[in-house]
């Protein structure tokens, strides 16, 4: 697993591609999937903070919690942007956040409000891919251009990223 900052440090222009997906809306977007009890998937919006230092997450008294105290491993997928299909997807395992200088620190930073029981959460990252469709998205086949989607996915701990073509 690596931090956010371990993720730009080794692949700055991935990271700053999954940012931008994750960010285009102005504040962080995205959908953060979690395992339940039982095995299957969960899904829900979120709006996960990226500072210098890590990815992070505030994370509500609720069953995604719950999913993440008993089972850390996460899927967070950027929301889609309006004019193509591009996508950011990240996988890892989400940490809580124990440290009271960076919790203060970031609910200070964003308004987190105190009244409301949230923890928060490093988002630690296994694999990130940043798919790019190109300037007309995923048409129909009969409607689709030549050019064909790029993807790109780094594995923490490997020395480069591993380049896809699908």
């Amino acid at each position: 697993m690596a931090s956010w900052s371990d993720f730009v440090a080794a692949e700055p222009s991935l990271a700053a591609g999954v940012r931008a997906l994750l960010q285009q809306y102005g504040p962080g977007m995205g959908y953060l999937a979690t395992v339940r009890a039982d095995g299957g998937p969960r899904v829900h919006p979120v709006s996960p903070v990226i500072t210098d230092d890590g990815l992070y997450c505030f994370i509500v008294s609720s069953p995604k919690r719950r999913d993440l105290e008993r089972d850390g491993r996460y899927a967070l997928h950027s929301y889609p942007p309006e004019e193509n299909d591009d996508e950011a997807y990240l996988t890892g395992r989400a940490v809580r956040v124990t440290d009271e200088s960076v919790i203060r620190r970031l609910a200070g930073a964003l308004r987190a409000s105190p009244d409301v029981d949230w923890w928060l959460y490093e988002l630690l990252i296994e694999t990130a891919t940043l798919r790019r469709h190109g300037p007309s998205g995923a048409l129909p086949l009969a409607a689709a251009p030549a050019v064909m989607p790029r993807a790109r996915t780094w594995r923490a701990g490997l020395c480069r990223p591993l380049a896809a073509v699908s």
